[in-house]
């Protein structure tokens, strides 16, 4: 129950304030490591690419963005040696957009960090608290929470 020192507003600020806590860092780290251009946008999108690649449609559709604006992040990324564009070798009408080795480096990496960002939580909280915040999100949360299309989401 809310209660005025506990109200019902902060529980999704303090779970927003959480999660910009993990990326800020995430992204600190990554630029120290070598990749300071990547943003957190960046980030949804390489993981829409996947490993065999898509086309922007595909992507925008993953993302939950227009075509256009997976294009322009397409461009973007591909500028900065994240992405690629190539023929699909099964449609030739078509082009796939595809992860670089430096966009490999940056999903391993973020992978990395992502599980020294944890440690570092569980060293302040405790590793049982944190694993008993993470089964008590799990146990609050949609199954299809790790869908990809925040971007779309927060953007109305």
């Amino acid at each position: 129950m809310a209660t005025p020192d506990r109200p019902g507003f902060a529980l999704p600020l303090l779970l927003l304030a959480g999660f910009r806590t993990l990326i800020d860092d995430l992204h600190a780290e990554l630029a120290r490591q070598g990749h300071p251009e990547l943003r957190p946008l960046h980030g949804f999108v390489l993981q829409a690419v996947g490993t065999a690649g898509t086309t922007a449609s595909d992507l925008g559709q993953r993302l939950g963005v227009s075509k256009q604006a997976a294009g322009k992040t397409v461009d973007r990324l591909v500028a900065l040696g994240y992405l690629e564009r190539a023929d699909d070798p099964r449609d030739a009408r078509r082009k796939l957009v595809r992860t670089t080795p430096r966009g490999l480096d940056g999903l391993r990496r973020s992978a990395v960090v992502f599980d020294e960002l944890r440690d570092r939580w569980c060293a302040t909280l405790g590793a049982q608290r944190v694993a008993e915040l993470e089964d008590d999100l799990r146990r609050v949360t949609a199954a299809d929470v790790f869908r990809l299309d925040v971007p779309g989401w927060f953007g109305g």
